[in-house]
């Protein structure tokens, strides 16, 4: 079989952490040059809406010297609405793009306010739910629908409410009602990536859920605490022991799946895949890992 997502023949995997039950494999990515890149709130990108507004697009401007990354999942409040990048996009120096997004704040469309990250990703499941949106769909937008059926079941399992049906209320809720959970997030985010650290796979119990992966340390660094407090959000479904060799299993599974391949909505070249276990997609530029993200199907 030839691997299909160039540059993750040179992977690797070191020890975990595990808190609540949610194991971080940390990932490391050797012989990957990219250019220099910039990232999250250094990057001093620019969101806006369109001049006519949509909920599946946002504009983002890059004011800056250097191509700034996007990462599917960022998670923009404010605006007409709360939105999530659908896919990950590398944005030219001094250039704008209309990025695909999907909403998670259905209750809302009205006068628009400061767009500002919010300090955590998009929920996994609502990103894999996103994900296997777009693939089932052959277009970036996805299934709209899906989502907001999944932020309403992430609402109802930690019995939040929420006035406009909006993903980031979890987390204002999740981490007031359960303390152990804001130290763990609090010392995890205090802790950092490991030296030379590109990326984790992250474990409920025993299953595999999902990937995030930078084609460079930095980039990880950029956007490390707000993968620690996505994972956090929810407990795990999943009991048992993490398994370092079921996590390369997955991890080779991803990189020798049948991917589609079309040029980014920036710069780079998009491989989305998708079968009955997992859903996914990279962003390579010039051959270079830029970014990578997979999520499991099942528990």
């Amino acid at each position: 079989m030839t691997m299909t997502i160039p540059t993750l023949d040179t992977l690797s995997i070191g020890w975990p952490i595990t808190r609540l039950g949610v194991s971080f494999f940390p990932v490391y990515l050797a012989a990957n040059q990219l250019p220099a890149i910039t990232t999250g709130e250094a990057s001093r990108l620019e969101v806006d809406e369109l001049d006519e507004p949509s909920v599946h697009a946002l504009r983002v401007r890059n004011p800056g010297d250097k191509p700034v990354l996007v990462v599917e999942g960022e998670h923009f409040l404010g605006n007409k609405q709360n939105r999530s990048v659908n896919v990950t996009v590398l944005v030219p120096s001094l250039s704008d793009l209309k990025i695909p997004v999907s909403c998670l704040e259905r209750g809302r469309w009205g006068r628009p306010q400061a767009s500002r990250r919010d300090d955590a990703f998009t929920a996994a499941r609502v990103r894999a739910q996103k994900n296997e949106g777009i693939s089932r769909s052959g277009s970036r937008e996805g299934d709209q629908d899906a989502v907001w059926g999944e932020v309403d079941a992430m609402l109802s399992r930690e019995s939040v409410q929420s006035p406009t049906a909006a993903a980031a209320d979890v987390k204002r809720a999740s981490h007031r009602r359960k303390p152990s959970r804001d130290t763990a997030v609090r010392e995890l985010v205090d802790r950092g990536p490991l030296p030379g650290q590109c990326g984790i796979v992250v474990v409920h119990g025993s299953w595999v859920t999902s990937m995030d992966l930078f084609g460079a340390p930095n980039l990880l660094a950029a956007h490390w605490g707000a993968l620690v407090r996505s994972h956090l959000l929810e407990s795990p479904a999943a009991k048992g022991n993490p398994s370092a060799t079921r996590v390369l299993d997955i991890v080779r599974r991803f990189a020798f799946a049948p991917a589609r391949q079309a040029p980014g909505v920036g710069l780079g070249v998009e491989h989305r895949v998708s079968d009955d276990r997992l859903t996914g997609h990279a962003l390579t530029l010039n051959g270079a890992m830029v970014h990578a993200a997979f999520f499991t199907k099942g528990k």
